[in-house]
């Protein structure tokens, strides 16, 4: 059964997925480009190990591409989001001083903040809004934030966040539009780059995209021939349908148990980072990623999420155009409940 999230209208369930158009001055990229990516990666790589680059014999068997998994899935917090927390905290630990964060999220963007700020010593504080997995609101807790429960879904919560910033004095963190996360989390692209510098497709899922912004830059800067495949759940398609149609939109709610995808709308920053450069976005079914998920688990030993394995849907789902070609996956999270992962890999999801 999948989960629906009412967005900032509160749409009811039954108008979900209406996409609405909006004409927005979108902000531009501030001049993000391989050099910050390189000086993020000198902060990053002192907290972070690399992670493995691997080759998948049976992905590759599956597909007749010549497949990799860049397993973020291994990082202290199971996602890659930690690398822009880190970068972050950083940068703004001197100007936090004694002041605390606080920030919005609906799992791994939360967990990266809590864990940086456990690095460096910041005071962090996390709206999340109700029915977020127990285990993402667990660790976040277990890395030493304090939780908020503040509203049914993201956009509620993140409101609040700007409301408690600005009422008490915190430094707030917006989870996609915050410019400095982006350096931090492009820093797995250069890893994959650097290993594999004859690749020739990337695919990345994407939530509020600074995953796959990080993507374009990086290998576009490298050698613009790389291709930039960024992937959404079908449920939840607003960056999709924003790129496409170069305008922002909404899609008044999502549908999908993906939460790491569950975005109801596209945001300025990345949509500005990704235009002209971004090769093509794939939609992915729930069905599809639990699919990746028992794939990655029996033949990989991997555990992920849905959005950790929508990189691995869409290879699957679009085999014919990888064909002969050198393919790196992005697994950006495992954050997943031993009891969901049992009933996806038992086949009872």
């Amino acid at each position: 059964m999948e989960n629906s999230y009412p967005d900032t209208v509160g749409a009811p369930r039954a108008k979900l997925l209406t996409t609405t158009y909006y004409t927005v001055s979108v902000c531009p990229a501030s001049g993000f480009k391989l050099s910050d990516v390189m000086l993020a990666r000198k902060i990053v790589g002192k907290h972070l190990k690399l992670t493995p680059l691997i080759y998948s014999r049976t992905l590759s068997s599956l597909t007749g591409a010549e497949i990799y998994l860049k397993l973020e899935n291994l990082q202290p917090t199971k996602a890659f989001k930690v690398r822009g927390g880190i970068y972050y905290m950083s940068r703004k630990a001197v100007e936090a001083g004694g002041k605390s964060v606080v920030t919005a999220s609906t799992g791994n963007h939360a967990q990266s903040i809590a864990y940086a700020g456990s690095l460096f010593g910041v005071d962090v504080k996390v709206v999340m809004p109700e029915g977020v997995p127990r285990l993402k609101l667990e660790t976040t807790r277990s890395l030493g934030a304090e939780v908020i429960i503040h509203g049914s879904y993201y956009d509620e919560a993140n409101d609040y966040a700007m409301k408690l910033a600005a009422e008490r004095d915190y430094l707030y963190i917006h989870s996609i539009n915050e410019p400095l996360l982006y350096p931090g989390v492009a820093t797995m692209h250069l890893e994959v780059v650097e290993e594999l510098p004859d690749v020739d497709v990337v695919i990345n899922p994407i939530g509020g995209g600074s995953g796959v912004s990080g993507a374009v830059v990086v290998y576009k800067a490298v050698n613009p021939a790389i291709r930039v495949i960024g992937v959404q759940a079908s449920g939840a398609p607003a960056f999709y349908t924003s790129w496409k149609s170069e305008e922002i939109t909404t899609t008044h709610g999502v549908n999908t148990e993906a939460e790491g995808l569950a975005t109801a709308r596209a945001y300025e920053y990345p949509l500005s980072i990704v235009r002209g450069r971004l090769d093509s976005v794939v939609l992915v079914e729930d069905r599809e990623m639990r699919d990746a998920i028992r794939l990655l688990f029996e033949c990989e030993g991997q555990v992920t999420e849905l959005a950790g394995a929508a990189s691995t849907a869409a290879a699957i789902k679009m085999k014919n155009e990888l064909e002969g070609k050198k393919v790196a996956l992005i697994v950006s999270g495992g954050n997943i409940s031993e009891e969901k992962l049992k009933r996806v890999v038992c086949g009872g999801e």
